[in-house]
């Protein structure tokens, strides 16, 4: 684990905002050993406090009471501004990491290579969202929490030994001493503490693992069900998306029952345990105060003292319910970058080449699936300028997996994939993507809306059927929820006028159009873009009208091709 943390650590130290980050980690790091010498100055006034309450010197009385506020007052804002400064590095360290993740997300299209090749993917909104926040927060947290009790140990542990004096242990006619006595008693007692805090709180790993995952399901199952909101209503769905619903919240609900004892559990033992280290201390130096041998103000030395170095060597204990989180979000975390460097190790063997004449070619191009099977077997093709290919086939016989071969998509494979270098290529699925913002920059992406927009695009949406759309261009909404799936190809096709690329790919792009439109859409990028080679999957009789060369792929791998006079 340590291995994992330090690999999603290093990055920012080493980052071109290190010397910010270093600068502000070493302030935090100085206020909070402030605190500490605050706290053995306040140490030492209980000694002078509590001997001048016990000898009535009430003429230091006063000025003891001004000692106390003014340390007092130094370590509140030391205290104060170590938690802001603390915030401060983490809102820059969160901004950063989550911009390097976003990155290595969408870049090379890992975000659906990881859908596609890596199936126990689950929840990448919630890991960049919620686990980068909460790991950067425990990571300052339990760092900082941990050398602020190290640097009190070591504080404490001297003045503890020297108001501990000596232990004599007779033992029949020889006496054992025993110097610092209320050091080692301080920790064995924490010791056992903290073996018996782990015995008692390690399950709380895996479930706060567990409740992290189930708290995103249910979560995803709710939104898929908006985005998929039509389909659901048609088949009048609700009652087996409910049913979904419950058993989902169940496993969440089961696993915080689960969550919830354990943390009972702990919660009583770290409590009693806390408890016990208050009357602990007071049964240790009673006997010495008893004696005659330490003065009240000794005595309260030494109980805060001990307070504070049993508070040092408890951390673990009071600290083990965060620590349960911090290894799960590790966990999740660690597992996410791992994908993605996997996804994005994954090498093509697909050579991809500059085509000097003009045209798409495919030389000895075999398709697999991840397992080995073969969807294509050494196929040979050229697609000329102008030329309409349609690859056509039965299902799951590979027509969208050679889209996403030549779209970089799909590792499994091996040929040699040529077209010029300064050819536009241009890929439309069988659902277009629309984001939120306006129709006018539904409509262009992936492009961004020119400055200076003189195309008409009122009469591009006349020319698709989609007149009613004129004066909706600037207004904001969600276009995927507000138009139909044909509306949506419509407005794919438009795309693919303004992009004007040399070759487009579709893939079931007129699926939801009836004849009459797909035949009108497919004349319209003749007719605009003639020089444009077009490739297209589909099974509708009716689009072997609008191409001139078939491809048939078969079984096993086998394939044909036809070409129209």
């Amino acid at each position: 684990m340590a291995r994992n943390v330090w690999r999603m650590m290093r990055s920012y130290w080493k980052s071109e905002e290190k010397w910010w980050a270093r600068g502000m980690l070493g302030v935090i790091i100085f206020l909070s050993l402030g605190q500490v010498y605050m706290l053995v100055l306040l140490n030492q006034w209980y000694n002078d406090f509590y001997n001048a309450l016990q000898n009535y010197e009430f003429s230091l009385f006063w000025p003891l009471i001004g000692q106390f506020m003014l340390v007092a007052f130094v370590y509140i804002i030391m205290a104060v501004y170590a938690v802001y400064l603390r915030q401060m590095l983490q809102i820059k360290w969160r901004t950063w990491m989550t911009r390097q993740y976003l990155r290595s997300w969408m870049a090379k299209q890992v975000y659906y290579k990881l859908q596609v090749l890596k199936s126990d993917m689950d929840n990448p909104d919630q890991r960049i969202s919620e686990d980068i926040d909460a790991f950067i927060n425990l990571t300052l947290t339990l760092f900082l929490g941990f050398l602020k009790q190290l640097t009190t140990l070591l504080a404490f542990v001297a003045v503890l030994w020297n108001l501990s004096g000596i232990l004599e242990i007779p033992f029949g006619e020889t006496v054992v001493s025993v110097p610092g006595y209320m050091v080692f008693m301080c920790l064995i007692y924490s010791i056992v503490g903290t073996w018996l805090a782990h015995k008692v709180g390690y399950k709380l790993i895996g479930l706060n693992y567990d409740q992290q995952r189930f708290e995103a399901d249910f979560r995803f199952n709710m939104v898929r069900v908006r985005e998929n909101s039509e389909s659901i209503a048609f088949y009048r769905g609700e009652q087996p998306e409910t049913d979904g619903f419950e058993d989902r919240f169940k496993m969440v609900i089961n696993n915080f029952w689960g969550l919830m004892k354990r943390t009972k559990l702990l919660n009583f033992y770290i409590n009693g345990y806390s408890q016990l280290a208050v009357i602990f201390p007071v049964l240790m130096a009673a006997p010495k105060y008893f004696a005659g041998e330490m003065q009240l103000g000794g005595f309260m030395q030494t109980l805060s003292a001990f307070g504070r170095v049993q508070d040092a060597l408890s951390y673990f204990v009071d600290a083990y319910d965060s620590i349960a989180k911090y290894v799960a979000v590790i966990r999740r975390l660690s597992g996410f970058t791992q994908h993605m460097e996997e996804v994005d190790a994954l090498e093509s063997k697909f050579r991809r080449m500059n085509n000097e004449a003009d045209a798409l070619t495919l030389t000895d191009i075999e398709i697999d699936l991840p397992e080995g099977d073969k969807l294509i077997e050494q196929l040979n093709l050229t697609v000329n300028p102008g030329e309409y290919l349609l690859v056509s086939g039965k299902s799951g016989a590979g027509k969208s997996t050679l889209l996403r071969a030549l779209a970089e998509l799909w590792p499994y494979g091996s040929g040699q994939i040529a077209m010029p270098d300064d050819w536009r290529v241009m890929f439309l699925p069988q659902r277009p993507y629309l984001p939120l913002g306006t129709l006018r920059q539904a409509i262009y992406y992936p492009q961004s809306v020119p400055e200076n927009d003189e195309t008409d695009i009122a009469a591009l949406l006349d020319e698709f059927g989609l007149s009613t759309l004129r004066d909706k261009l600037d207004e904001v909404d969600d276009w995927s929820r507000i138009l139909s799936l044909g509306e949506q190809q419509r407005i794919a096709f438009i795309r693919i006028l303004l992009f004007k690329p040399q070759l487009a790919f579709l893939d079931e792009s007129t699926s939801a159009m009836d004849e009459e439109l797909e035949a009108r859409s497919y004349d319209k990028l003749k007719e605009e873009l003639p020089d444009m080679a077009v490739v297209s999957v589909g099974h509708r009789s009716s689009i072997l009208q609008r191409h001139n060369v078939i491809l048939r792929l078969i079984d096993n791998g086998a394939w044909m091709i036809e070409r129209k006079d």
